[in-house]
């Protein structure tokens, strides 16, 4: 004999372990190194971009001492900036079909996907 209610409370407890694990993902952070170190990106393990950091010696091979700080700190902050603007319009775009797709159904386990 079906019953909804423990179906639903099955469903519940899914809808919590996979917020308990989308928070874990989220804490989880990777690096990227490319260029033998002189480029590193940080992620976490949901896919959401972190941070950059440039070197010198990525700007100017020849003589990175040339290459001050802050013109650094810029070139990181417009790169993070394009990122997470490009991310944000995914996003955006995936919701849109997702919702499309289910109807506007808030599906259990999937906490803001939909």
């Amino acid at each position: 004999m079906f019953n909804m209610q423990k179906m639903l409370k099955q469903a519940q407890q899914m809808q919590k372990k996979m917020g308990d694990v989308q928070e874990e993902l989220a804490n989880i952070e990777v690096e990227g190194i490319a260029g033998a170190g002189v480029v590193n990106v940080k992620v976490n393990a949901k896919n959401e971009f972190i941070s950059i950091k440039i070197k010198p010696e990525a700007i100017n091979p020849e003589n990175p001492s040339e290459v001050d700080e802050d013109t650094i700190e810029m070139l990181e902050d417009l790169i993070t900036s394009a990122i997470k603007d490009a991310n944000s319009k995914a996003d955006k775009i995936s919701e849109s079909k997702m919702s499309a797709l289910t109807g506007g159904m808030n599906i259990p386990g999937m906490p803001g996907m939909f």
